[in-house]
């Protein structure tokens, strides 16, 4: 049935009006927001600071079961301030050598966790340290913005090696990786598991 122009015109003023009274969702309106800014006093004075995070599917290469652990427990990624590709999500062999073993911080809720897993996650994670993020924050070059300092990577045996040179009585080569748990620009301690048991091995430092 042909339509006078009136009659279209009013149609479709009539289907717009329709249109614009729907409810509008905001997109990702359920999402968890990636940064975290805000203002926190440090020796007396006010400084503003961004934590940045990646979501857990930024990192594919985890397992399943991993990805499902951090997933239950709402964890972002924390990246730190110097970071330059997705970081703080570590492949090594820590548990013996050859194995395949994860080491991931954890930010949920305002505190970051050292979570490592073995394997493929099938059994509950250690939980080597943790700490409100706040906690871990420090300036940087030229910016008034404070980042994010803590970072993870794997060590090996040849890394921790040259750490304990200055030592005294240095110890044995180990046989397989540890975990190098930095505060960027500060310290680094290293975790090392052996006989069912997390140490902080001794450095020269």
């Amino acid at each position: 049935m042909l339509r006078t122009r009136a009659q279209k015109r009013f149609l479709c003023g009539w289907l717009l009006a329709c249109f614009c009274a729907l409810p509008l969702r905001p997109q990702n309106s359920d999402a968890t927001p990636l940064n975290t800014s805000g203002q926190i006093t440090v020796d007396g004075h006010t400084a503003p600071y961004l934590i940045r995070h990646l979501p857990v599917n930024s990192f594919p290469q985890l397992p399943a079961a991993i990805q499902a652990s951090l997933t239950r427990r709402g964890c972002l990624i924390p990246q730190s301030y110097e970071a330059r590709q997705p970081e703080n999500v570590v492949h090594s062999s820590f548990e013996r050598l050859g194995s395949s073993d994860w080491a991931i911080l954890c930010s949920a809720q305002g505190t970051v966790s050292l979570l490592v897993f073995f394997g493929d996650g099938s059994s509950a994670p250690f939980t080597l340290a943790s700490a409100p993020e706040t906690e871990h924050l420090q300036s940087h070059g030229a910016s008034p913005t404070l980042g994010f300092n803590w970072a993870i990577d794997a060590a090996s045996p040849e890394d921790v090696h040259e750490a304990q040179l200055g030592m005294h009585h240095p110890p044995p080569r180990l046989d397989h990786d540890a975990l190098a748990d930095s505060v960027i620009d500060r310290r680094t301690v290293y975790r090392f598991y052996s006989n069912d048991t997390w140490t902080l091995l001794g450095t020269q430092d």
